[in-house]
């Protein structure tokens, strides 16, 4: 705190860093209040018409999507993670990071090209009547255009959340008691249930629910599969009814769920050890659990199909529609969508990084409590589904928005229409709101590991602030900062729901094109955007790997 004091040039600036950290922070919470007040804003009748109506539907689709996806997710997680972790088996290093990569598959692409597969005229129903000679009435097969159907896809590319967490804390936690339990004479698998499984059980409690944020925000498997759940019931009710209190109540209630799972997150990282006299120095040493040859087969199956399922079989079934002429013909218009993409995603990216820098120096030039409550608000947003995000934004955008253009109208003549809704400037806003915890989490991370001492030398020997911060702090957080633009860019480059409600009509992106090509059963024609999009994935996935190791 005191080089940044320094830096600033003295204490009276430390209230100019923490007036910056409550502005920003004010316009993350301007969705939130939106959508408070609009919760505590009469309406009842409203409230009253949709308990009668699609709440219970939406409540118990979101919370039995979330149950049956995170519970598919932490088991599949939890396991894959000890087998890495505990035992040897052929192929377990590169299963070890290979279990990472489905999470670079947007969940939305893994549905449509599940659903491609699987459907009646698809090529494994196919396979299966043409090798049996079965008619349609001889058999069944379990849709997988339902409930189960998404909650099996989301966890497929979701699990990694668990599995890193569950990893890193088998590899880190302490083994002593696991090994004191081995020498009384407990078996494997009793040792692992009471004794390595309870101390990794908050590291495990964290990632599932990053998993089960993942799946409250999630609109575009829920939206292909017909699923009725919070993140398509808002998009239908404040677009496709214009009910915009009837938008803003489910947003409420929505807000219930995130407020429920940031909490869970907050409470497993208080619970987490920080214990390293584990398998990670030990990684040539005798395995915690010796298995038979039968055993290390039965670890490689295990551990290969969910990559396998997550990623393999995606990525190639795209890479071969990709190669078809049917993909190909429309390949001249991609650099339009790869454009919209690319400039939303720079834009974004740019916003992001200002507003973490303004953060992360705020928290170090002022330590006040204050400053760090402005923070922790205004880096919400990334629990935020981009659905409720969306309308929280453009109620009181919208309502400044026309009290703006009908001062312009009667003072100046204007008569353009409405100047901010349907803007780029909105969508660029929201964006920057979901995605500044990422930028601001890498940027806070590479200045707590500039020594104190420099730009102090610096100062005493004469150097002015402006020459400190490009000499000393730019080259010092230039790969911070370059990989905090590199993970805003693909997450804006994946993002669907936002983008979809606020974008203008002029402006298609890779995301969408892929939506609306996908949602017309086109998803020959869809194969090379959502391959793009899946390639930009695997950045932030082998980002996350190499973090989990460390």
């Amino acid at each position: 705190m005191m080089r940044l004091r320094q830096f600033a040039g003295g204490d009276a600036s430390g209230g100019a860093w923490a007036g910056a950290a409550l502005a920003l922070a004010a316009l993350a919470a301007l969705p939130l209040g939106a959508i408070g007040w609009a919760a505590l804003a009469g309406g009842g009748e409203t409230l009253g018409d949709l308990a009668a109506t699609v709440l219970p539907t939406y409540v118990a689709n979101t919370a039995l999507l979330m149950l049956l996806a995170g519970g598919f997710a932490a088991v599949t997680g939890t396991a894959c993670a000890w087998l890495i972790a505990a035992t040897r088996f052929p192929g377990r290093r590169v299963l070890g990071w290979a279990l990472v990569l489905p999470l670079a598959v947007p969940a939305y692409i893994a549905a449509y090209i599940y659903a491609d597969l699987l459907e009646f005229a698809g090529p494994v129903q196919s396979a299966l009547r043409s090798a049996t000679g079965w008619g349609p009435d001889d058999y069944v097969f379990p849709p997988i255009r339902s409930l189960v159907g998404g909650a099996l896809v989301l966890g497929l590319v979701l699990y990694p959340y668990v599995y890193l967490l569950a990893r890193t804390a088998f590899a880190t936690q302490s083994l002593t008691q696991f090994r004191a339990a081995r020498s009384l004479g407990a078996r494997p698998s009793r040792a692992f249930w009471h004794v390595a499984l309870p101390a990794a059980r908050p590291a495990i409690a964290g990632g599932l629910a990053l998993v089960l944020m993942e799946v409250l925000a999630d609109f575009g498997v829920a939206e292909y599969f017909a699923i009725p759940t919070f993140s398509t019931g808002i998009f239908r009710t404040w677009l496709a009814s214009g009910d915009k209190p009837g938008a803003l109540k489910l947003a409420a209630i929505m807000l219930l769920f995130v407020i429920a799972l940031v909490a869970l997150e907050a409470a497993t990282r208080r619970g987490r050890s920080d214990s390293r006299d584990g398998l990670a120095a030990r990684e040539e040493a005798e395995p915690l659990v010796a298995l038979s040859p039968l055993g290390k087969a039965l670890a490689f199956v295990a551990c290969f199909t969910p990559v396998l399922l997550g990623f393999v079989l995606p990525a190639g079934y795209l890479a071969m529609l990709a190669l078809t002429e049917t993909a190909q013909a429309p390949a001249g218009d991609l650099a339009s969508y790869a454009t919209g993409s690319l400039w939303l995603g720079l834009a974004a990216a740019s916003t992001c990084l200002i507003a973490a820098l303004l953060l992360a120096f705020a928290l170090a030039r002022s330590g006040s409590r204050l400053t760090a409550s402005a923070i922790r608000v205004a880096t919400l947003g990334y629990a935020l589904p981009g659905a409720l995000l969306a309308v929280g934004l453009l109620a009181p955008l919208g309502a400044f928005d026309q009290n703006l253009t009908r001062f312009a109208r009667d003072s100046l003549g204007w008569s353009g229409g409405l100047l901010l809704t349907g803007t780029s400037l909105i969508l660029v806003y929201a964006l920057s709101v979901r995605f500044l915890t990422v930028a601001y989490n890498t940027v806070s991370g590479g200045l707590s590991r500039i020594p104190p001492g420099l730009d102090a030398a610096a100062r005493s020997l004469g150097a002015r602030p402006s020459r400190v911060l490009a000499r000393i702090y730019a080259p010092l957080l230039a790969p911070s900062l370059a990989g905090a633009a590199a993970l805003v860019f693909i997450d804006t480059l994946r993002e669907l729901p936002a983008t979809l409600i606020l974008r203008p009509f002029n402006l298609e992106t890779l995301a969408t094109r892929t939506y609306r090509l996908a949602s017309d059963e086109r998803l020959v024609e869809a194969a090379i955007p959502a391959l793009i999009l899946l390639g930009a994935g695997l950045l932030p996935v082998l980002l996350l790997n190499r973090l989990g190791k460390r």
